[in-house]
């Protein structure tokens, strides 16, 4: 991807191979959709999934021979119209997993009902893989100049910055929910950057520091003590770029921890269901989805994420991100 040069040639065979790829990969998800465990597939939510799935195949499918550069900027736009159906996609299929939960009376961590957590994990590592692709092409299609920008990836992203943004957008949303909100401090050089797509770094970093903030608000709200500070730490390695977050809100006990990577579990009654998720403000907890779903970004340009926790104390998040450049993508 990064050595990509968006001239009409590159374009056009980008264009013709996401015309092949991007129907079969959209065939295996609702032949996935289709065949769900515990009555999964009938619920409302995943029905409207499934028919955004096969809607695009069709319009994919439907789209004639590539040939020329007028075809590819058709076909772009028609990429575009694909990735704004799917937007909604995560949240609605939290609405499925949510009554699930409500029939089976569900608050499992990963060892229950595994295959549901196999399905989620395949779909949601194809989402993030399907929307890169399209979103790549649209991006170098819409290039006019030479930037930082190789499509969807900064060449040159500072971590520290994009760090900031995502505490600043947290401190938001916990500041709405509660009135206030922990103080976050960012250690590391503001000045080293590396590639890496942003809004990827942003949504982990965001979720990271919005468990964070929500644990510290809880723990300490209703005491005469001042919440101690998050602490997020950016090391810049040979291998790996390394994000920590730290806070002293209280800590997991053990037999917590394989519940955090569940998308069945949620320490947080979950959002009301609207309809409508697209008008609702980030919410500090419920969907159940935050951290398994930044785990799957982590892990799609080959990095992790780990949680240490000490219950009594507090909890570190390590986010790895490798700067090797020479992951394969993981196909679900």
């Amino acid at each position: 991807m990064m050595d990509f040069v968006p001239t009409p040639r590159n374009l056009l065979l980008s264009a013709q191979f996401l015309h092949k790829e991007l129907p079969v990969r959209l065939a295996h998800r609702v032949l996935e959709l289709e065949s769900l465990p515990y009555g999964l597939s009938e619920k409302d939510p995943i029905l409207q999934v499934r028919q955004w799935y096969i809607d695009s195949f069709k319009d994919l499918r439907n789209f004639p021979e590539i040939r020329d550069s007028r075809d590819e900027s058709s076909f772009t736009n028609l990429l575009y119209q694909v990735k704004m159906r799917h937007n909604d996609v995560v949240p609605t299929m939290a609405l499925g997993i949510r009554e699930l939960k409500k029939d089976m009376g569900l608050k499992m961590g990963r060892d229950d009902v595994p295959e549901v957590h196999q399905f989620l994990d395949r779909f949601n590592m194809s989402r993030i893989g399907i929307r890169m692709l399209i979103g790549q092409h649209v991006a170098l299609h819409l290039s006019k100049q030479p930037s930082a920008y190789v499509g969807l990836i900064s060449t040159k992203e500072s971590p520290v910055e994009i760090s900031r943004n995502a505490i600043e957008d947290a401190q938001m949303v916990c500041r709405r929910a509660y009135g206030d909100t922990p103080d976050v401090q960012v250690y590391g050089d503001p000045k080293f950057t590396f590639a890496y797509v942003p809004t990827h770094l942003h949504h982990m970093v965001f979720e990271l520091v919005k468990n964070s903030l929500r644990a510290v608000q809880e723990r300490y709200m209703n005491t005469n003590e001042d919440a101690p500070p998050i602490r997020v730490v950016v090391a810049d390695g040979l291998e790996d770029v390394t994000i920590k977050i730290s806070d002293e809100g209280g800590g997991i006990p053990r037999s917590g921890i394989s519940k955090i990577w569940s998308y069945l579990y949620s320490t947080a009654n979950s959002p009301s269901n609207s309809g409508c998720y697209h008008d609702l403000p980030a919410p500090m907890a419920g969907h159940g989805f935050g951290l398994p779903i930044s785990r799957l970004y982590a892990r799609y340009f080959g990095g992790d994420l780990q949680i240490m926790s000490m219950e009594g104390y507090g909890t570190d998040a390590y986010l790895h991100l490798t700067r090797l450049g020479n992951v394969q993508e993981p196909l679900p």
